[in-house]
């Protein structure tokens, strides 16, 4: 049996939200497999929804760049927030986004082979080991994701000073009431984290994976466990409207509707109507600053041992 550490009960509490000793003894039941872990806490209800822990821990920005026609979302990952929040950093990232934003590049280490703006003598990574020395802190460039309307504009909003970064691509004609309905749907990604902009994206294979979750969750019930098969499928096929709901963005109901039943998908057709011009979103991208990452903290991982060893 393979031996279960501080460090992988860590890893497994952050991804899942579950309890110190639940992730332990699932651990312990999956001989250390941490996916197939992950698996049995959210059978037994013990874990939340998402893999992804939603406790950002690694500092940075994500800054935006934007022209109307084309945008760039980049992350530079830093130690500090302090880092983060200084003007020669944050200056850099902008020039790094920029440089995204007008070449061909589709990876780092494309992006770190560009000749610098300012000076085609260096580098992208020669500036970046400057900025580092100069720092004096690590500095992670990170991902960036370029969007290009063939058929439409792009609007960009940032929240929290660089925490996170949104590029939502529009069709349609780029009218005042369009760009403000966009910018509103940007600010909607930026706060509600939709997966998906609509039920067509959702694959088959997740949509069933959910339901045998859901499945487990319900058997592993007394009560719920001992209802009819046809109001059990009921309650599956509900559940899972739900989540869909929550996470595709025309499905959310929309941030500022008056009566705070209107979705996305209702708001664009108003909008559409009103403007005379139909107008529809095409795709987003929403970086959040630190996700998927996490900083050591050698506190607690000597409190998660500590449990163990009770």
């Amino acid at each position: 049996m393979a031996a279960i550490t501080a460090a992988m009960v860590k890893d497994l509490r952050e991804q899942s939200g579950a309890g110190m000793m639940d992730c332990k003894k699932a651990l312990a039941e999956c001989d250390g497999d941490m996916d197939a872990a992950f698996e049995l806490l959210r059978k037994n209800g013990a874990a939340k929804a998402e893999k992804k822990a939603s406790r950002i821990a690694a500092e940075g920005i994500s800054k935006v760049v934007c022209d109307g026609k084309k945008a760039v979302v980049l992350e530079v990952n830093s130690e500090t927030d302090f880092v983060a929040k200084n003007e020669k950093f944050t200056t850099y990232v902008e020039k790094v986004a920029t440089q995204i934003l007008n070449s061909d590049v589709a990876s780092i280490d494309e992006l770190l082979a560009l000749p610098w703006c300012e000076d085609s003598s260096k580098t992208v990574n020669d500036i970046h080991i400057e900025m580092v020395a100069t720092i004096g802190e690590k500095l992670d460039l990170r991902r960036f994701e370029k969007v290009v309307a063939a058929d439409g504009f792009v609007v960009s909003y940032t929240h929290g000073g660089g925490r996170i970064g949104v590029i939502v691509e529009m069709t349609g004609d780029a009218t005042d009431a369009a760009k403000e309905a966009a910018t509103n749907l940007a600010m909607q990604v930026a706060a509600l984290n939709p997966k998906y902009v609509s039920r067509d994206e959702v694959s088959a294979d997740y949509i069933a994976h959910e339901k045998e979750i859901l499945l487990a969750q319900i058997m592993n019930d007394p009560k719920e466990s001992q209802k009819p098969e046809k109001v059990i499928n009921g309650m599956i096929e509900g559940r899972v409207s739900k989540e869909l709901k929550e996470v595709c963005l025309l499905d959310q109901v929309y941030v500022k509707a008056e009566d705070g039943k209107q979705t996305v998908a209702k708001y664009l057709e108003q909008v559409s109507k009103e403007s005379g011009s139909a107008v529809s979103v095409k795709r987003f991208v929403r970086f959040e600053t630190g996700e998927g990452l996490e900083k050591k903290n050698e506190d607690f991982a000597a409190e998660v041992a500590a449990q163990m060893n009770a």
